[in-house]
């Protein structure tokens, strides 16, 4: 698996629909969504999933609005039940020859929701539009097909994967029953080609997904890692860093892992709505070609944070964008997108 920052041939989204994700704010969704594709369009095309012509006439509407060209985006006829395609999309490898094949893992709804059987095809879908090949990965104890889901991962492309226990070891939200940690680490290996596992502890506060890792931790270059940290010790994701932050500076004294550049990055004020704890986090960005979208959220930290990932990453343009209203939903920029590598044979 590239890590995000290698050459993407296009970023996919699907177009908001889902009016419980976003109870009474869906139509300001749509507008922070053709924001994402004006700001992504200039660097790599976007393909978008509609799901229906009515959706699909909806989101054109918007993107002419804010001024996006027409060349630079595709929209698709494609269901879904919920647009967060960084868990329901297939994820972009390269095979021996430097072609991408897709992998086409099976979804269940982050083993909480009922209506996810369209998500769970949409593998299927962007296999056919893209031609490309698909595979569905197998368990390696049993050969059922394997859950797992985009946000719960992050690679450096070099063999290193980042994950959580809360996500794939805890008895919440049981993804695969009964695989252990060395069974998830040879799927990482064969599947991915990541030999090299990094375990942290817990996700966000509020994550819905029980423990995804793009909430709290990012790799931004091959051996530098972007850590959410929380100061305020009456806050729950503080004792949560704090042991993330232990386990990082351990793993990066391991021979076939370290040295690791550990960057710290600060929480947002809490986000809180109707009493619930969202899950704010700067980490949530998306790194296209020569871009990165970071979530914003009317906080003095805002600054600090893009200034931070700045001179991280000084190839690229790196743009805040409010996400007060999108994480309503429970997820920000890098949840609801998923790149498509470029072929290496392409680039050769």
């Amino acid at each position: 698996m590239p890590a995000e920052w290698e050459p993407h041939r296009a970023t996919w989204i699907s177009w908001p629909h889902h009016e419980p994700d976003w109870p009474g704010k869906l139509e300001a969704i749509h507008w922070v969504y053709a924001e994402v594709v004006r700001v992504i369009a200039p660097y790599e095309p976007v393909e978008i999933l509609c799901q229906s012509k009515s959706i699909q006439d909806q989101a054109r509407s918007a993107l002419v609005a804010h001024g996006v060209a027409e060349d630079r985006v595709q929209l698709h006829l494609v269901e879904t039940d919920r647009t967060w395609l960084r868990d329901s999309a297939p994820t972009g490898v390269i095979d021996s020859s430097g072609n991408v094949t897709l992998l086409h893992w099976a979804f269940n709804g982050w083993a909480k929701y009922r209506n996810w059987q369209r998500d769970a095809s949409v593998g299927n879908a962007i296999a056919r539009l893209t031609g490309l090949p698909k595979l569905e990965p197998s368990r390696p104890d049993s050969g059922e097909r394997l859950v797992l889901e985009g946000g719960g991962i992050d690679v450096n492309g070099q063999g290193i994967i980042l994950v959580t226990e809360e996500w794939l070891l805890h008895d919440v939200q049981i993804r695969n029953p009964g695989m252990n940690r060395a069974q998830y680490e040879t799927v990482f290996d064969y599947w991915l080609g990541s030999p090299m596992t990094i375990w942290l502890g817990e996700g966000c506060d509020g994550d819905d997904t029980h423990g995804h890792v793009d909430d709290v931790a990012r790799f931004v270059n091959p051996d530098t890692i972007v850590l959410a940290i929380e100061e305020d010790t009456a806050e729950e994701n503080h004792r949560r860093s704090i042991d993330n932050l232990c386990r990082l500076e351990h793993a990066a004294q391991r021979a076939d892992i370290g040295p690791l550049n550990i960057v710290k990055i600060p929480y947002p004020r809490r986000v809180m709505m109707q009493g619930d704890v969202l899950p704010a986090s700067y980490t949530n960005f998306f790194i296209g070609n020569g871009i990165v979208i970071v979530p914003t959220f009317n906080d003095p930290k805002d600054r600090q944070v893009l200034g931070i990932l700045a001179e991280l990453m000084p190839n690229h343009q790196v743009v805040g964008i409010h996400a007060v209203d999108l994480v309503l939903g429970l997820g920000s920029f890098h949840c609801l997108t998923q790149q498509e590598p470029c072929s290496r044979m392409k680039l050769s």
